[in-house]
């Protein structure tokens, strides 16, 4: 099939360029992060092409588009997706000692290797169809990294996610969730995306924990479309926040597992005093997610 012969160039396009580096500059851990990366995303691919697309035929590559669907918050997952990918295979190819620039570059190529394939997939299925919308949000959350760390050589600017129960669910459960771990994938109404700002970056007399985020949702989302939405009762919303938030980024241990285990609280928005903005009114919040 047409996507495999895609996957496969990639995969070995991704190979060739990282090895064409002087051998000597090669360490240890890279040859090993290459080859397992290589088969646990190749065999990633095969298990998502049977698993979620095995049930609808196969046709013809084609769009669809669904950028006005759910207030945008899929294609803001995507972002945050993209992002994050970009930022851990960056972490990981510096570890394996490549160097600054290419780490930054083949850390970003990761997230497009792993990102784009579904858009294949989703181009060549009956049930769905590519997505412009995607590709773009894709394309600006690797962006977003890619700048920040060529210009910085740090993050200053975090995506995060925050997510609290609804309960839009029980009205579609097939579609939003029949449970807690399917509904933080799809209840977009408890969802909200976050752009974290580490003001200590931009100014060094701040605390170094403290940053402001922006954020958005949505709520009354029980179809993906507006209309459909007013037209079964429901009061379909945007949402728009700002929010204390805490940076961990700037803080290490000695232990590689509590530095780890900070890294991934550094993903999510956690509680904190937030003003909301929906139905043409704000809102303050004690203590928001």
């Amino acid at each position: 099939m047409k996507w495999n012969r895609t996957l496969l160039i990639c995969l070995l396009l991704f190979n060739l360029n990282l090895y064409a580096q002087d051998s000597t500059t090669v360490s240890k851990r890279l040859k090993p992060l290459i080859i397992g990366g290589s088969i646990v995303y190749a065999g990633s691919l095969i298990a998502l092409d049977q698993l979620w697309y095995s049930d609808y035929e196969r046709e013809s590559f084609h769009f669809f588009n669904d950028n006005k669907q759910w207030y945008q918050l899929d294609k803001l997952g995507h972002f945050y997706s993209s992002f994050h990918i970009s930022k851990a295979s960056y972490h990981g190819l510096k570890w394996a000692g490549l160097e600054e620039t290419k780490s930054i570059f083949w850390g970003s190529m990761v997230s497009v290797l792993v990102m784009t394939p579904i858009e294949i997939f989703d181009g060549f299925s009956s049930e769905y169809g590519a997505s412009s919308g995607d590709i773009i949000a894709n394309s600006l959350g690797t962006a977003l990294f890619f700048s920040q760390q060529s210009a910085w050589s740090e993050i200053r600017i975090h995506p995060k996610y925050s997510f609290n129960r609804t309960d839009y669910p029980k009205y579609r459960p097939e579609v939003l969730g029949s449970n807690f771990s399917e509904e933080l994938i799809k209840d977009y109404n408890g969802q909200h995306q976050w752009l974290s700002f580490d003001l200590s970056k931009f100014n060094d007399k701040l605390p170094k924990w403290l940053n402001i985020a922006i954020g958005y949702g949505g709520k009354g989302m029980v179809y993906a479309n507006e209309k459909d939405n007013e037209e079964n009762g429901f009061n379909p919303r945007r949402q728009y926040f700002i929010a204390l938030d805490f940076d961990f980024n700037e803080y290490k241990t000695r232990s590689k597992i509590v530095n780890t285990a900070l890294y991934f609280v550094n993903m999510i928005k956690l509680p904190a005093p937030t003003l909301e903005f929906s139905d043409s009114k704000f809102k303050f919040h004690s203590f928001y997610y």
